[in-house]
């Protein structure tokens, strides 16, 4: 009988058992050494260079209902609460709470980053940040981003909300561009919805009106505009055009401040990057009757 038991078997079961009896023992003195300790500290992780909400408000958040954190007893905090009532402040994206063994309550917060602010028709004040959520503005931090105002009916309720038209979410979309981009984001300071619904922009250098359109092959846009900077604006300077139209595909439409239409039709695009491009514009000039 004592040759048909496997003792292989046996010892691994033993062990497993050993293992699991000496976990359980762990996590039982973790939990009376928890109850017996109490939080010496606050650490508070709050990463960006933006500062819609600050270290004390943070404080406020953590310290609210139950008082004072640093002295009580680590088995009186409730950590989800904690990390329940960061979340629900409108300019904190993520947040993470937690105790280590030494007493000390860690706080991870990730603060929203808007890129654009919008000022709609009913007079209403609010950002769109990178994941296309309309926030509330801050009474501590007024962050730089690209501004939109003119026809647009987007209306805000004061809470983080989705967006709703086809405009707030084309704002959203060229602001998302123009903030990644570091030359757009120097040279692009403010957008204006028009009657017909086209985003105009306003630029920083040059004083023309750059028609966009909606968030259309946006890529293919900002290439043209690119395009026409570097090509057309040495040859001609700054001031001989009061309008420039990007909103029709593979076309730069023009307009003289002398009236005269110049359509620009681009034969060819090759771009390897902002500094190779290899472009052939082939000008056709149409007087207005």
């Amino acid at each position: 009988m004592l040759k048909k038991i496997k003792w292989k078997l046996v010892f691994i079961c033993f062990a497993w058992v050993v293992s699991l009896s000496g976990l359980v023992v762990l996590m039982g003195f973790i939990e009376v050494k928890k109850a017996e300790n109490t939080c010496n500290k606050v650490q508070v992780i709050l990463p960006g260079n933006q500062f819609f909400i600050e270290r004390a408000e943070v404080d406020e958040i953590l310290n609210r209902k139950n008082g004072l954190l640093i002295g009580r007893r680590l088995s009186n905090i409730n950590i989800q609460d904690l990390e329940n009532r960061l979340k629900a402040n409108p300019f904190i994206e993520y947040a993470k709470v937690f105790i280590d063994m030494d007493g000390i309550i860690h706080a991870e917060i990730k603060q929203r980053v808007p890129v654009v602010r919008i000022l709609n028709m009913a007079g209403q004040d609010f950002y769109i940040d990178q994941n296309g959520l309309k926030v509330p503005l801050s009474d501590h931090f007024t962050a730089r981003v690209l501004v939109a105002n003119g026809k647009i009916t987007e209306g805000f309720s004061g809470k983080v909300d989705t967006l709703r038209t086809k405009t707030a979410k084309d704002l959203y979309q060229v602001a998302k561009y123009i903030s990644a981009d570091s030359l757009w984001n120097d040279q692009i300071v403010q957008v204006y919805v028009n009657d017909i619904k086209d985003l105009e922009f306003v630029p920083r250098v040059g004083n023309q009106q750059i028609i966009f359109g909606d968030a259309s092959f946006l890529e293919e846009k900002f290439r043209n505009l690119m395009i026409f900077y570097k090509k057309a604006i040495p040859m001609v300077g700054w001031d001989t055009y009061s309008t420039i139209n990007l909103k029709f595909k593979g076309q730069i439409v023009c307009e003289r401040r002398d009236s005269t239409i110049i359509k620009q039709k681009l034969k060819q695009i090759k771009v390897d990057s902002l500094q190779n491009i290899n472009t052939e514009i082939q000008d056709s000039t149409k007087n207005i009757r």
